[in-house]
């Protein structure tokens, strides 16, 4: 699962059915230093939290109660894992940049 962040403050979900890995990709044309994305807080240059509940309101994720399960297994893993800020009700996630 990825979520993408565009310039304009502009976040959406792609690959919403892989659920075996999670991160945050930023478009080349979105400047951090410059945007607030409600819901996503980035901590350093390589990993970012991502609240829980922001996830299921993206555009791109899929009208499916199935997905609603299968997205719930995967935050039950990955506190299982340590990825989860409980504090702050977010998964910890990787970050890439892209052209």
């Amino acid at each position: 699962m990825i979520i993408e962040c565009l310039d304009g403050g502009v976040v959406r979900l792609a690959e919403p059915f892989d659920f075996r890995r999670f991160k945050l990709v930023l478009r080349a044309d979105a400047r951090p230093e410059a945007q607030s994305w409600n819901g996503i807080t980035l901590l350093d240059h390589r990993d970012a939290l991502v609240a829980i509940d922001l996830v299921p309101t993206l555009a791109g994720r899929p009208d499916d109660a199935d997905w609603d399960q299968r997205y719930a297994e995967m935050v039950a893993k990955a506190r299982e894992h340590g990825w989860i800020d409980a504090e702050r009700h977010a998964i910890r996630a990787h970050i890439e940049r892209t052209p």
